[in-house]
């Protein structure tokens, strides 16, 4: 399924010429190698630009579209038009001569084997360039020494003849595409993609630009031990699942712009999700990625007001463009595992589908929060930082949970368990709950209700802000202990207005509080007298009345211990009570 979908996301591309024919792909080049019509170096000339990246101006390297580059393992395969030094000049820094000569050798052959029967002027140039050169003194040449130790480093080179690239001229286009054309002396057989006869690719094409992958690219289809084999491909490599070589290269040719694109691509944790429309339209990408929390020059209220549009099932227009839906999407999650490519999800359904899971997720989410806090809405990147230690070297999430997150999410289903339980250790770690946490543990419990996995009456303590009509227990704990602690507060106040306070009852009982409220209450109220006698007056009327009203409603009694979903609760109850008197105290 996943390679049929990119499959038929690269005829999309081709029709729309975002990508070239099938035997063509961009690939980054550091250099250009001018040569006369004698096959003579004139010169090197970089192809580098700069580029903004975070603060800093880098040089990057030029996107050229060149002959399909060869899949290397270890042996040695030569590209045609564009390689690195090993294969162009026969000079690199490995430190093995005899093999770096059997790269120029073979690259030499190559060249001479397809550019010999064209008379045209380029093809000789290069042909007398690859008679005339000699790696062994190659490092003496004054046009490389400028730029040698970047050759060396395994830069990519292209041929530049009369102002114009080697591949661009339509004689040496012509050339490459009847040799790419030519079928394959490998077996034939039925291609699992598209179901046709074909040469099979024993190795497919690289994937390129993964992150955490390597930089020479990894693969999505493999085999490189018989433990993987089927019986009687031993050795066979990409014969154990026959995939055409035109169908390899168009699959990831297509994966390889969209992770080049940064409309259609974005990263979370170790997982690189790309995301497409059936029929090509980049503005479903561009929305969908705004929708994950990604800034793309669209606006909350543009992209908000669409996405409920959508999960409406009607269609709507941004920027210009109108989305429907209707259109099939699709979203691959694709994760770095040694030199190949791990899928963490695929999904595929409506777009409107995906808005609708989405537009759920968000409501679910929506929390009161502090005056500080002007986000609008939680992306997924900003939940998961609400489950890591930010004062630890280390500050990246899980990416088991990474990928179970937005899987859950977009498909509508459970948040994963391992989100509440990481959020649960940070709180009860740091005894602090933030917006980010509490919209978390608010939105799990939610969706636990609505597929019946949590009694309804729970229903009444997870709302936006506080609901003072609550009878729940737990929820009316937290807020009894968020009370108590603001009263703790004031009378820490009340000689020295100025003093800074640097401790509370939430750093010494909070934990033990949620989870076992008998042990603790007792003892807390008992202190509260204490701290009512010292602030007295009005502002004592006022704290006996609310812990009398909230006590009222707990009962006589309190809970000897409870369970995870209800010490969430307890903690949304102590968080809605906060942010309720910290709003009363700006207004007044």
């Amino acid at each position: 399924m996943i390679l049929q979908a990119l499959n038929r996301y690269y005829d999309r591309l081709v029709e729309a010429g975002k990508l070239e024919r099938p035997g063509w792909s961009p690939v980054k080049v550091s250099y250009a190698l001018q040569i006369d019509e004698e096959g003579n170096l004139i010169r090197v000339i970089p192809l580098l630009h700069e580029e903004e990246r975070g603060k800093k101006k880098v040089l990057v390297p030029q996107v050229l579209n060149v002959p399909a580059q060869e899949k290397r393992a270890v042996g040695i395969v030569s590209n045609f038009l564009c390689d690195n030094a090993s294969y162009f000049l026969g000079i690199d820094g490995k430190g093995k001569p005899e093999r770096t000569l059997k790269c120029f050798q073979t690259c030499k052959e190559l060249h001479e084997r397809l550019l010999g029967p064209s008379n045209a002027a380029p093809a000789q140039a290069v042909i007398r360039f690859f008679q005339k050169w000699n790696p062994q003194i190659a490092e003496d040449h004054e046009g490389l020494k400028p730029y040698l130790e970047a050759l060396k480093a395994g830069a990519n080179l292209v041929f530049e003849y009369r102002n114009y690239y080697i591949q661009d001229y339509p004689e040496i286009q012509d050339l490459w595409n009847t040799a790419y054309a030519v079928p394959s002396e490998g077996e034939q057989l039925p291609c699992l993609v598209t179901g046709s006869y074909g040469a099979v690719a024993r190795l497919h094409p690289s994937i390129k630009g993964v992150m955490g992958g390597q930089s020479s690219g990894t693969s999505l289809v493999s085999f490189n031990a018989s433990a993987f084999e089927s019986f009687g491909r031993d050795g066979g490599q990409g014969y154990n699942a026959p995939v055409s070589e035109k169908a390899a290269f168009a699959y990831t040719a297509a994966l390889n712009y969209m992770i080049a694109a940064d409309k259609h691509h974005l990263r979370l944790s170790d997982t690189t999700i790309v995301f497409w429309a059936e029929h090509g339209e980049d503005a479903y990408a561009e929305s969908f990625m705004g929708m994950m929390g990604e800034a793309n020059g669209i606006s909350e209220e543009e992209l908000f007001t669409a996405l409920e549009e959508l999960a409406a099932g009607r269609k709507t227009e941004l920027n210009q463009i109108v989305l429907n839906p209707d259109e099939h999407f699709y979203i691959l999650g694709l994760a770095p595992n040694a030199a190949r490519l791990s899928v963490r999800f695929f999904l595929q359904d409506t777009f409107g589908a995906f808005a609708e899971h989405l537009m759920d997720h968000h409501e679910r989410l929506n929390i009161v929060k502090p005056s500080y806090d002007t986000r609008v809405h939680l992306g997924f990147w900003q939940l998961l930082t609400e489950t890591v230690n930010q004062k630890s070297r280390d500050k990246t999430p899980s990416p088991l949970l990474s990928g179970s997150l937005v899987r859950s999410v977009l498909m509508g289903q459970p948040y994963p368990r391992l989100l509440l339980d990481q959020v649960e250790i940070r709180i009860r770690a740091e005894r602090e709950i933030t917006r980010g946490r509490a919209a978390i543990i608010k939105a799990y419990l939610l969706k636990l209700i609505k597929i019946g996995k949590l009694k309804a009456e729970c229903e009444e303590a997870l709302r936006m802000e506080l609901n003072e009509n609550a009878t729940y227990q737990p929820y009316l704990l937290g807020r009894l202990f968020s009370v108590l602690e603001d009263l703790q507060i004031s009378s820490m106040k009340k000689d020295n207005p100025t003093r800074k306070i640097t401790a509370t009852i939430r750093d010494r009982y909070f934990n033990s509080a949620c989870s076992t409220p008998a042990v603790v209450f007792p003892q807390l109220i008992k202190l509260a007298q204490a701290h009512l006698k010292k602030v007295g007056g009005g502002l004592e009327r006022q704290y006996n009345k609310q812990i009398g009203d909230i006590l009222a409603k707990i009962g006589e009694s309190y809970p000897n211990r409870m369970n995870l979903y209800d010490q969430g609760i307890f903690q949304i109850g102590y968080y809605h009570q906060t942010q309720a008197r910290y709003t009363k105290k700006e207004e007044e």
